[in-house]
């Protein structure tokens, strides 16, 4: 799986440049989550380019929100319809702050109060 990462004013950015997290792809999935997590910077997934998302995919994503901890935070964003529904029927929406864009993000982040590195 093909993920990248990169600060954003508050935020590290994971883009996952796959179509898919689905039961083949999700352990390397965790595995490169797990591997960045060193910083205590806010997530913002870019789901840009997923999609698929099924539960094995859910259950990563929300595994790895529990193991952030209190006081961390991760938001989503850019998904696409098919893993919009997925979020809607889960109720990941309740969970998590989904953006239509990466752009939106940090958009509302900085009108929040967070000072946005160009």
């Amino acid at each position: 799986m093909d993920l990248i990462h990169a600060q954003q004013g508050e935020y590290l950015v994971v883009t996952v440049n796959a179509a898919h997290i689905n039961a083949s792809a999700v352990l390397e999935f965790k595995d490169w989550m797990n591997a960045i997590d060193e910083s205590n910077s806010k997530k913002l997934l870019n789901f840009k380019q997923v999609e698929f998302f099924d539960s094995s995919g859910l259950g990563a994503v929300v595994s790895f929100m529990k193991h952030l901890g209190k006081g961390r935070k991760m938001d989503l964003s850019a998904l696409t319809p098919t893993v919009e529904n997925v979020s809607r029927l889960t109720r990941m929406d309740s969970i998590f702050s989904i953006y239509s864009t990466l752009e939106q993000a940090v958009s509302v982040q900085q009108v929040t109060g967070y000072r946005i590195e160009q």
